[in-house]
């Protein structure tokens, strides 16, 4: 896997919104002794603690279409809560076996700025998951990010 110092280096990732990233950040750090990695704006924040990571993500640009997700009719907005990041080797591939299995993709691959080959998909119980590929070692300040902790 490449190593690329926009994300984490973490395996897993759980990825939480909250109505305020900043503040959601600072809290975390302060009472569970998270380190702030990386601030993306006021909508985006990465934390570290020893090997494992979390990302922190805003509430309000945590969407999804549920309607025709979960129930197939009507479109109605939902909030994202919560979701899954996994940093994998191959993203095609695993994406390509995630489909034959049954997931329900949202996005197929596709490459970012940020040095990531990403997709998206519902499980079985309606869980969001991000299957990660790094292909680029890219500088978090090229694409907007300001590097607190690297």
């Amino acid at each position: 896997m490449v190593a690329n110092r926009s994300v984490p280096s973490s395996t897993v990732i759980p990825v939480l919104a909250y109505d305020d990233v900043k503040e959601a950040a600072d809290w975390l750090a302060k009472a569970f002794g998270f380190k702030v990695r990386l601030r993306i704006g006021d909508h985006r924040a990465q934390l570290v603690y020893g090997d494992g990571a979390v990302i922190v993500t805003a509430r309000d640009k945590a969407t999804i279409d549920a309607g025709a997700i979960f129930s197939g009719g009507e479109s109605r907005a939902a909030m994202v809560r919560h979701s899954v990041h996994v940093r994998v080797p191959h993203a095609d591939r695993h994406y390509e076996h995630a489909m034959e299995s049954g997931a329900r993709i949202l996005q197929p691959p596709a490459d970012y700025p940020y040095g990531e080959r990403q997709y998206t998909a519902l499980d079985l119980g309606g869980h969001l998951w991000t299957f990660s590929e790094s292909i680029a070692d890219v500088d978090p300040a090229s694409w907007g990010a300001t590097s607190i902790e690297l």
